[in-house]
């Protein structure tokens, strides 16, 4: 493990190098981030590469760089960012890195959370995101909640405020659809690759959104939308917008993560109330008691909520007005969030070998066994010769 490995690319061109990493590490991989603000990505990928064992004094003790060192390995080997970013030349997207004139600002409060670079395709992001709004809510939104977030997205386009969204069902997809009906720019912000619309029954409506705005991604093109990219990718919602608003969020709910991330951020965030009988409003009404968000019922509340100073006021007194889904649902209870990952990293059909495994989930091999023997006890997976299958419960 500490001989060097060759790559067959060059590593001293920043785009592939941020390409590469986005590669190597799965989203929020901190112990990357620290070594990528210390380094940047050329040089880090170049120590990386050059099979040194001597640790950069940025990751601390001995044991998170062996750790760290161990997840990133089994992604090394082969690795080519040229195949990734000729499928997204085909699409006629483009990759953004850190201090590019269009990589959004507000990614950078994220601190060693922070992405190594942005997979895009459509528009230009930093004008439009300067003066933007995250909508999200629960897939399994009401005719209620749809109609409110619909709405709520065309008001914002009409005061030239852009819509940001997950690209999934229900509430995500009212949204970009308001912001569309209103002739406006809407961004999803998605799990997976850009170069596979997911959820597929929301294909048409996210080729629309790449017209009308931008499709982004942290993860390279052919990446699966696994259950813990869904939760990293909440973290770019909510920092690449001036504020959040949640439609419709049950007691758990992803949209929920969105929100306190956008708190932890000192963005503003905003709930809309819905009826006290309704589960799916169950988190948004746990978001106002708590004190976590403010209120908000049409968009000029919410042009108020994030909007500057003395300006986007509301006015006073207004009386008007088999398939996989998106995530792969919730693991079973018990497991561990490494289990969970290896889980969710198995073929849903087929068999896999624990390095292939290791590979998808970003852990290392060692991990993966640990997690894959653990699996195997608890009647979740089956070892056949030298592969591993899920085992349905």
């Amino acid at each position: 493990m500490s001989d060097a490995i060759h790559l067959g690319f060059d590593l001293s061109d920043p785009v592939l190098a941020a390409a590469a990493w986005s590669r190597l590490i799965e989203p929020g991989d901190r112990a990357a981030g620290v070594l990528l603000a210390e380094r940047g990505a050329v040089e880090a990928l170049e120590w990386l590469a050059s099979g040194s064992t001597a640790m950069p004094a940025a990751l601390g003790d001995a044991a998170a760089w062996r750790g760290a060192r161990e997840r990133w390995l089994p992604r090394l080997a082969g690795l080519d960012p040229r195949r990734e970013m000729d499928v997204l030349a085909r699409l006629g997207g483009r990759v953004v890195l850190p201090g590019d004139p269009d990589w959004p600002g507000g990614l950078d409060d994220l601190g060693v959370d922070r992405p190594p670079c942005l997979w895009v395709r459509g528009g230009r992001l930093r004008p439009r995101l300067d003066r933007s709004v995250a909508v999200v809510g629960s897939r399994a939104g009401t005719a209620y909640g749809e109609h409110v977030a619909a709405d709520i997205a065309a008001g914002l386009v009409d005061r030239s405020v852009a819509v940001v969204s997950g690209g999934a069902y229900g509430i995500d997809a009212a949204a970009h659809r308001g912001a569309l009906a209103a002739r406006g720019c809407t961004v999803a912000v998605l799990a997976g690759g850009v170069d596979r619309f997911y959820p597929a029954g929301n294909a048409d409506l996210l080729a629309a959104i790449e017209g009308a705005g931008a499709i982004v991604a942290e993860v390279p093109p052919g990446s699966a939308p696994m259950r813990s990219r869904f939760l990293s990718r909440n973290r770019l919602i909510a920092a690449m917008t001036r504020g959040t608003v949640v439609v419709e969020a049950a007691w758990r709910s992803g949209a929920l993560s969105t929100a306190a991330r956008a708190a932890a951020l000192l963005r503003p965030v905003g709930a809309v109330p819905g009826p006290v009988t309704s589960m799916v409003s169950a988190g948004c009404h746990r978001l106002l008691r708590d004190g976590s968000a403010v209120c908000v019922t049409d968009a000029a509340e919410v042009a108020e909520l994030v909007g500057s100073l003395g300006e986007d006021l509301a006015p006073d007194g207004r009386d008007d007005g088999g398939a996989r889904q998106e995530s792969t649902g919730a693991p079973p209870e018990g497991l561990d969030p490494r289990e969970a990952r290896v889980l969710e990293a198995m073929p849903l059909r087929g068999s896999a070998g624990a390095e292939s495994i290791a590979r998808t989930a970003g852990l290392s091999v060692g991990d993966a066994q640990v997690a894959l023997a653990y699996l195997e006890l608890a009647g979740l997976a089956e070892r056949r010769g030298g592969t591993w299958r899920r085992v349905r419960p």
